[in-house]
């Protein structure tokens, strides 16, 4: 099936959405700086949307840096390798973000590590080719993906290579690499876009040889001009475009970014490739060329640790599965005034409070945020204004889902498309009453799969 195609070059947006603050500035000029190796690091066994991955490692036994420690659970699953050196211990439980508890490999760090500028050199530096992949079979690019245990950096965590594997049925004629970041405060894929363009040229270009796309676009908000200026010229003689879109929360959500970069809707209920599109985030696709062209798996990435909360904002290129603790305390710790600790950013991250938490392939960035962020006013009574039916992108009615949530009316929820709503928060963010319709939307998800399991 043919799609047509628009071209957003410059201007492109999409229908309803907030602005809130963006808060950037605490972090958004400080350069990506590699995290010294923690003694212990403790790592989960689900970190991408599907099935848990399988530990393929037992108690006491040696590993290497970059070494296999677990095998994908699934086809939509992914393997897991060790951020350092050291030995294994047993197999415990962690709690993630979300509450949820998980079984978790814990590893003591022992011998020499890789750290410092080695570590950098060995992730995102040397020479990342633009000519001659065409050498790389599309079999062999999904298959190197899939070892090296790459998930949606943005956020998503969905195995990479599933995305990629041909599908004569649904072809991809665009792959769109997602740089915009609206996310408030965060600023990771930022630096990672000022820093080292050159591997995401590259897994862009990849991405394209795989899918056999003929457009390539690398989307970015205006508010990131530096940013625009440096991928522009990382891009230039490659065929991609680099699209420009109007700051606006949630332009990230790949729903969105499709409609504003191609003109094309994804239904309801439906993906991106229904309408011949890829989208990654562009962290994902610097993995990818170093996963392909390298045979490295992922161990690290980076994190922005951000706020007015923490004394000393930083971009830190980081292991999984180190404490979100141990990175606070890198960047000198909470103030004075801290009040939540956010995995994440403020519209779509989760509040925790025990700092043993571990980074995951998923953690994009740590907020934390004052009393006086948190400054708002007592939850009243819903006013039927419509605001937060305004601000949904997915032209959903949050104020019925929250109603059926609260309610855990399972019929009502599922009439009224739960499921599709992608938790940005642009609704809560908008609503007059203070309803926190997100955390209502959650739990509502959660009585609806808990009854599709009986």
């Amino acid at each position: 099936m043919a799609f047509k195609f628009k071209f957003s070059g410059s201007g492109g947006t999409f229908p309803h959405g907030v602005h809130p603050p963006e808060r950037k500035t605490f972090a958004e000029n400080v350069a990506i700086e590699v995290m010294p190796p923690p003694q212990r690091v403790m790592i989960p066994l689900l970190q991408n949307v599907g099935a848990p991955s399988k530990i393929a490692v037992k108690p006491k036994a040696t590993v290497a840096f970059g070494e296999k420690i677990a095998d994908a659970g699934g086809f939509v699953s992914v393997p897991i390798h060790s951020p350092i050196a050291g030995k294994v211990m047993k197999v415990g439980t962690t709690t993630l973000p979300n509450g949820r508890h998980v079984p978790a490999i814990p590893i003591k760090a022992e011998g020499d590590q890789v750290s410092g500028q080695a570590l950098w050199d060995d992730i995102f530096g040397g020479e990342w080719p633009r000519e001659g992949l065409e050498r790389y079979s599309r079999k062999e690019i999904v298959d190197a993906i899939q070892k090296a245990g790459v998930v949606g950096l943005g956020g998503a965590t969905f195995p990479t290579h599933v995305k990629y594997v041909p599908n004569d049925e649904k072809p991809i004629d665009t792959v769109l690499i997602n740089g915009c970041e609206c996310e408030p405060y965060l600023t990771s894929d930022y630096r990672m876009m000022i820093e080292v363009p050159e591997p995401i040229i590259t897994g862009a270009l990849l991405l394209g040889r795989v899918t056999q796309a003929r457009n390539i676009i690398i989307g970015i908000e205006d508010n990131k001009p530096n940013a625009i200026e440096v991928i522009r010229k990382a891009a230039a003689g490659t065929g991609i475009k680099v699209a420009v879109f109007r700051t606006k929360y949630p332009q990230g959500s790949e729903k969105q970014l499709i409609l504003a970069a191609t003109g094309r809707k994804v239904p309801l209920g439906g993906l991106p490739l229904d309408v011949g599109v890829a989208v990654s985030n562009i962290s994902t696709a610097a993995v990818v060329a170093r996963a392909v062209l390298r045979g490295k798996p992922l161990t690290h990435r980076v994190i922005s640790v951000t706020g007015a909360g923490i004394r000393t904002p930083k971009n830190l290129l980081a292991p999984i599965g180190i404490s979100m603790g141990d990175m606070i305390d890198y960047c000198g710790g909470l103030t004075e005034d801290a009040a939540r600790v956010v995995a994440g950013g403020p519209m779509m991250g989760f509040a925790f409070s025990d700092m043993a938490t571990p980074v995951t392939k998923g953690t994009s960035g740590i907020t934390v945020l004052t009393h006086g962020d948190l400054k708002r006013e007592a939850e009243t009574n819903c006013v039927r204004c419509g605001r937060c039916v305004d601000a949904c992108p997915m032209n959903l009615v949050p104020s019925k889902l929250a109603l059926a949530s609260r309610k855990k009316d399972i019929d009502l929820a599922q009439m009224y498309n739960i499921m599709a709503c992608f938790e940005c928060g642009s609704c809560a963010y908008i609503c007059p009453a203070q309803i926190p319709i997100v955390q209502l939307v959650r739990t509502g998800k959660a009585v609806v799969i808990g009854a599709s399991k009986k």
